[in-house]
């Protein structure tokens, strides 16, 4: 999970936590980054609005990656932002979940179940 706000890491961490998702956190794009070096998380959870590289940067630099580096990797995009134009650029930027904040720990779960059910379902032809 990619958050600047330490309280946002910190309580989010502890919900996933808890319903048994094991989580690593990042305060910025650049130690995500370098995360992804080392571990490949099953779902990118990232903010959208942090200073200096923004969760749009991160997106696009991952997608940018190989599969193997990480680079297709599901992503759910955490945003204040929350307008339909602002869903939609989330979508086009490569992330496949769009949840506005607050964040409502039931839709944020509902969004990382949705993602892991579609990365080990069968692909239809």
């Amino acid at each position: 999970m990619v958050d600047d706000e330490a309280d946002t890491r910190e309580v989010l961490s502890v919900i996933l936590s808890e319903s048994g998702i094991e989580v690593t956190t990042a305060a910025s794009v650049q130690e995500a980054l370098k995360l992804l070096k080392s571990w490949q998380p099953k779902i990118l959870v990232s903010d959208i609005g942090m200073p200096g590289e923004d969760g749009y940067s991160l997106i696009r630099q991952i997608r940018r990656l190989s599969p193997t580096e990480g680079g297709s990797i599901p992503a759910v995009a955490l945003t204040a932002y929350s307008r339909e134009e602002d869903r939609k650029q989330v979508l086009l930027a490569g992330f496949q979940m769009h949840v506005s904040k607050p964040v409502e720990a039931t839709e944020l779960l509902q969004a990382i179940a949705t993602l892991a059910e579609q990365a080990i379902a069968p692909s239809s032809v």
